[in-house]
């Protein structure tokens, strides 16, 4: 029988200050060479809601890495004492998304918003990876991976449990539902099976 995973406790959530978020980004980006293009990997909410321009995106596939609701969500899609889940990326498998390239002239004004958005706590490990895109190119593009270190993991929620907080939370955002409702029609559009999430879906 499977017990319910608890919420973290709230007193321990703290977000990155801005010097913090700078310094993450600025690691992430340490040998880019100002010059080339830089691919975005998408596997959830970017899919559907980039917010930042790019001059080409391309459906892609990520091995070794997996799409899961595993990241507990404090600000954007619940609050600490509510929190929600959100799409992470999780070791094992591989996941189908779409990977946006976005101008080299562009790449110091685009990614402090991107950033914010989706390291406000810290919780996303920011790695370079290689995907395959639909026309047989590779390209390595920076993608947010779940840090297994952060008491915002939560793997293997109960699907019962996974239900309740999808239903209950909401956070900056908007509902946890919509989040999850909105990347299942998005993966759909882009023709990008995902069976786990289409079952959720028929049980919320």
């Amino acid at each position: 029988m499977n017990a319910y995973v608890s919420a973290p406790i709230s007193s321990q959530f703290k977000t990155l200050s801005q010097d913090e978020l700078m310094l993450s980004l600025q690691s992430s980006l340490h040998h880019w060479d100002q010059f080339s293009d830089v691919w975005v990997f998408a596997y959830g909410s970017l899919i559907w809601r980039p917010e930042f321009e790019f001059v080409e995106q391309q459906p892609a596939r990520l091995p070794g890495y997996h799409r899961s609701l595993c990241l507990w969500s404090r600000i954007n899609r619940g609050t600490p004492e509510t929190p929600g889940v959100v799409f992470a990326l999780d070791q094992g498998g591989e996941c189908e998304g779409v990977v946006y390239r976005v101008a080299a002239d562009q790449v110091k004004a685009t990614f402090p918003a991107l950033w914010q958005r989706e390291m406000p706590s810290g919780a996303y490990n920011p790695r370079w990876v290689e995907c395959h895109t639909a026309n047989d190119q590779i390209v390595s593009a920076l993608t947010f991976i779940i840090n297994p270190l952060t008491d915002a993991y939560v793997p293997g929620m109960p699907l019962e449990q996974l239900r309740h907080v999808i239903n209950q939370a909401h956070g900056l955002n908007g509902a946890c539902i919509d989040y999850v409702l909105q990347t299942a029609q998005a993966l759909k559009q882009a023709n990008i099976a995902d069976p786990k999430l289409e079952h959720l879906v028929q049980y919320l």
